[in-house]
């Protein structure tokens, strides 16, 4: 699922200037405080935006979370749901 995020709101969140520092900010917060402010940033869009990776700048890749920024500035958020289905063990019984 590919959804189109709100910059300043991902910015504020994180309390960043821009798309390059949202790295760093990430790597020093706990990741069930980034996986939330992202589900969180995700739930208020609900449209499901096709991205045209050609158009991709830079990518910031966060275990099941992908963030893109595009040439025009537009911020991409994209949720790999394999990786999560993945993860999930089995049980024994």
């Amino acid at each position: 699922m590919i959804s189109i995020l709100n910059k300043h709101s991902l910015y504020h969140t994180f309390n960043v200037k821009d798309f390059n520092y949202l790295e760093e900010a990430i790597n020093s917060m706990a990741p069930s405080m980034v996986e939330y402010y992202l589900k969180d940033l995700c739930e208020d869009n609900d449209d499901n935006i096709y991205l045209n990776r050609r158009d991709i700048e830079n990518t910031l890749v966060i275990g099941e979370y992908s963030l893109y920024i595009d040439y025009s500035e537009n911020i991409y958020l994209e949720i790999d749901n394999d990786f999560t289905a993945n993860q999930e063990t089995t049980s024994f019984w």
